[in-house]
This record gives structure tokens, C-alpha cells and sequence, in this order.
């Protein structure tokens, strides 16, 4: 095969059911897509158990980066034909920094950051296999990896892989919301795109844009609250959580744990940041961990001798969900009490115990923060507002508050 052959069989299109065609724009981009590092993602859910309320919520990490690519694509695509001077190498560039962003996410995304491995976030491992990736390929990431940090002279593209309105939002949001068929996430992500434009090296929206981005906020608050957390979905994550707290206390007294070797490691020998970013071993590991080893795990543990993680593991196969009462007021400690006590009479287990059951927490929804990079709206004047203060709404000021409400779960008999 020559040269010309293999470059021509690197361009492909993938047929995504949110956006239809979307094409692989250029060869460094399919060489990344074809790394089993990448790959991986395609064995990591995006909502880790949010299919426990909305079965068609089944789509993966994989998919949702593909199309974030390819909006990132779109709006470079759109940029340039406003008179930005993008290149050919800025593209791929900021393509593969979008393409390689979640990377670090582990089994079952947001759901057990930090449990397998304490005070490390998945922005940071991503990074790592990002900067692992730059080597072998000999460099050809350097500049991906520099718009990743923000460390690249022009911002702006900074901007379209992390900011408050990036590409990973807008595909998140639109993804999500199809399939969860939850239509309140539903944004117009094209015309948003459309809007786009820079301004003394930073990201805008051009006026005309205010009603869709007013919109995008709205729809993003409505998920948090309807799809991220809503209360089935914190009943059966927070559940998960609890198993591998379970399972992470045994393994410490070294209590003998079924694990695929890589979910063994992490489940031991529980490498801190320093370790994990210090000792090549872990990273090469955790590049073979995904919701598989899990919930294979999470399966045989429903037979373990130990009956808290046993009945844990048989809940969450079962679907056997703890109640979950949800407020905008921390929960009384006497009730919480109560409520341990019960669980542990019921159970036939100790109070300490019973906290695997019983337990109060809190979540937060913050739909736009005025910080950091923040949405800013391009007048035709030359003038730049942000758009809490360009919109008419005075409920676009209002999502800057954060809203924090806090969830009791207990056992549905305790």
C-alpha cells in the first residue's frame, strides 16, 4: 500500500445519530481515534447510572467526544469564514485537544472520581495520557496539549475545548437530552455555533445570539435538576459509591476481593496523586479499568461472605434502590439517627454499619459561574457585556447563584 492509500484510508465518516455524518477531519485525528487509549473510552458510559432511570441513557464517553470534535470542527470552520486566521495545524490542534479532553475519566465517569483515587480529578489524567500520547507520537501533540492548559498564545481556541460555553457542553447537552428523550436539554447548538465569534483574542457570541445562549443556560440548569440529579439517579450512584467504599475498607484489611487484575491494583494498593503520577505502572493500569471490571465485580460480590457489601452489591444488580428524600435544608442529625438505628435493628448489624445505608449528603446546580472565562456578548458598537448583564432576563442572573439542595437515603423497609 503507498503512501497516498493510507492517507486516503484514514478519511472516514461515523455515522452519529445526534448529528448524522460526521467526518474525521484529518490523519492525526484518526490515529488518536484508533489508540486503544482512546478505545477505551468506548467501554465508559457518559451518565454512569443514569440508565437506572432513563434506559435509553446507555450512550458512551466515546460518542460524546467524537461529536464534540466535530463541533469544534464546525465552529473553527465558521470562524474562518468570519475572517479569523485559524491554521491548518491550529485545527488539528484544538480538534485533538476536544478529542482527548475526557480521557481521564474512569468507570463510570463522574460517579467514582476520586473514589478509586483520592484528590486526583479526571482533567488531570487526561492530561497525563495526553502528554504519554505527545511522546510517542513523537511531538505532533505539543501544540494540543499547550491549547489543553491554556498555555497557547491565542486564548480564544483555550476557549472552545474549556470554557462556560464550550464544545463539550454543547454536545453533552444536546446528547444527553436525546438520549434520555428528556426534550428540556434540547439546545440549538448549529445556531450557537453560527454565533460565534473572537474579539481582542477571546470568545464571544455576536449580538444576535443572546436568546440562543439564554436558552443553552436555561437548558442547562433544567438537566442538572431533571437528568444529573435527579434523585433515582443520586439514589443508585450514591449506592455504587457506598459499594466501593465497602470494598476499598475490606480490601484495606485484606479481605480476599474477586477484581480483573487492573481493578485489583487500584482496590489494594490505593495510590495516592503522587504515586499515581510518579509510577508509569498505575497509568498503564488505569488504561485498562472501564465500568466493566465494575460492575463484573460488583455481580460476584452479591455472593461475598461479607453481608454489608453482599446486600449493597444486590441492591444496585437488582435495582433494589434506597428511598431519597431531597430538601433545600441540611436534614436533622436526630433524624438521621433515627433513621441508623432502624436500619441497624432491621439488618441485624451495628450502627457504624448502618451508615452504609443511611446517609445524607449534598448536591449542587450551577448553571453559569462569572467567572473565569465567562459567555460575553459583541454588540455591533464594539461594545462587550457579559451576558448576565446583556440579557433581558433577569432569571439569567439568577443561575450565577449557586443552589445547593441536600438528599437523605435509607433503606426503603428501615
Amino acid at each position: 500500500m503507498t503512501n497516498a492509500d493510507r492517507q486516503f484510508n484514514k478519511k472516514k465518516i461515523i455515522n452519529d445519530p445526534v448529528y448524522g455524518f460526521v467526518t474525521i477531519p484529518s490523519e492525526l485525528i484518526y490515529d488518536l481515534i484508533e489508540h486503544p487509549y482512546f478505545q477505551r473510552l468506548r467501554r465508559i458510559k457518559q451518565l454512569g447510572l443514569s440508565n437506572w432511570v432513563y434506559p435509553g441513557a446507555l450512550h458512551t464517553r466515546f460518542q460524546h467526544v467524537i461529536g464534540a470534535m466535530s463541533l469544534t470542527a464546525q465552529a473553527v470552520d465558521l470562524l474562518r469564514w468570519k475572517g479569523i486566521v485559524i491554521s491548518d495545524e491550529e485545527k488539528d490542534a484544538v480538534c485533538a485537544a476536544v478529542l482527548l479532553h475526557d480521557m481521564g475519566h474512569g468507570p463510570y465517569s463522574h460517579t467514582l472520581e476520586q473514589v478509586l483515587i483520592k484528590d486526583v480529578h479526571h482533567e488531570s489524567i487526561s492530561l497525563a495520557f495526553m502528554e504519554l500520547l505527545n511522546t510517542e507520537m513523537n511531538g505532533r501533540l505539543d501544540m494540543a496539549v499547550a491549547i489543553f492548559t491554556n498555555k497557547y498564545p491565542r486564548k480564544f481556541l483555550h476557549q472552545l475545548v474549556s470554557s462556560q460555553l464550550d464544545m463539550d457542553r454543547l454536545d453533552y447537552l444536546r446528547r444527553d437530552s436525546f438520549y434520555t428523550g428528556v426534550q428540556e436539554g434540547v439546545i440549538g447548538h448549529d445556531r450557537i455555533i453560527n454565533m460565534l465569534n473572537v474579539y481582542e483574542d477571546e470568545m464571544v457570541i455576536d449580538e444576535k445570539g443572546i436568546y440562543s445562549i439564554e436558552k443553552f443556560l436555561i437548558a442547562r440548569r433544567l438537566m442538572y435538576w431533571q437528568v444529573y440529579l435527579h434523585k433515582t439517579v443520586i439514589a443508585a450512584e450514591s449506592l455504587l459509591v457506598k459499594i466501593m467504599q465497602r470494598a476499598v475498607s475490606l480490601a484495606s484489611n485484606g479481605v480476599e476481593l474477586f477484581a480483573t487484575p487492573a481493578f485489583q491494583t487500584f482496590l489494594y494498593e490505593r495510590p495516592n496523586r503522587a504515586q499515581f503520577f510518579t509510577d508509569p505502572r498505575f497509568l498503564t493500569l488505569y488504561s485498562q479499568l472501564d465500568d466493566y471490571d465494575v460492575f463484573t465485580s460488583v455481580k460476584v460480590w452479591c455472593n461475598h461472605s461479607d453481608k454489608i457489601l453482599s446486600m449493597l452489591c444486590k441492591q444496585l444488580v437488582n435495582r433494589d434502590l434506597p428511598k431519597v428524600e431531597i430538601q433545600s435544608d441540611p436534614f436533622l442529625i436526630s433524624d438521621i439517627d433515627a433513621r441508623l438505628e432502624k436500619a441497624a435493628t432491621n439488618y441485624g448489624i451495628t450502627k457504624d454499619e448502618a451508615s452504609f445505608f443511611v446517609y445524607s449528603e449534598s448536591v449542587m446546580n450551577k448553571a453559569y459561574s462569572p467567572e473565569g472565562f465567562t459567555i460575553k456578548v459583541l454588540y455591533r458598537n464594539g461594545d462587550v457585556k457579559d451576558i448576565a448583564d446583556a440579557s433581558d432576563q433577569y432569571n439569567i442572573s439568577a443561575l450565577a447563584k449557586p443552589v445547593t439542595k441536600y438528599f437523605l437515603c435509607y433503606p426503603k423497609k428501615a
